[in-house]
């Protein structure tokens, strides 16, 4: 089994749950910018899960077209609640505002962060994969 695959998967696997868990068990309502994230990060979960199990190496090609935008997308959100500028150039709309910070430690992680981080290390897992085939 690959451990580059492994990781990824397991990273999918971690924020899948952590994000069913925000919203599910913890009563955090997910914004507009969450959900996307979210629509980027489930189908990980399996399609990396399928790969590992068949020792699939070609799922880069799968994976990252969502691992990808995903980092990108998070890494926005996270500036958007961090940079005033940002939130009074483009308004998010939706029952939760997206620079809502409610769920924050250290002063600095936030759910789009730890987001942005899971998106982070999948991409490089894949990254790392698309190395060592050649």
């Amino acid at each position: 089994m690959d451990r580059w695959l492994s990781a990824a998967w397991l990273m999918a696997i971690t924020a899948t749950l952590g994000s069913l868990a925000f919203s599910e068990i913890l009563g955090y309502t997910p914004c507009e910018l969450c959900w996307y994230q979210r629509i980027l990060m489930y189908p990980l979960a399996v399609i990396l899960g399928v790969a590992v199990f068949r020792g699939e190496r070609q799922v880069i090609w799968y994976a990252l077209p969502l691992a990808v935008p995903g980092m990108l997308l998070a890494g926005y959100h996270y500036l958007y609640q961090k940079l005033p500028v940002l939130q009074q150039a483009t308004e998010c709309t939706g029952a939760v505002s997206c620079s809502d910070q409610s769920a924050q430690w250290f002063g600095f992680i936030t759910i789009p962060l730890l987001s942005f981080t899971a998106f982070l290390i999948i991409s490089i897992a894949l990254f790392f994969i698309a190395v060592r085939k050649k």
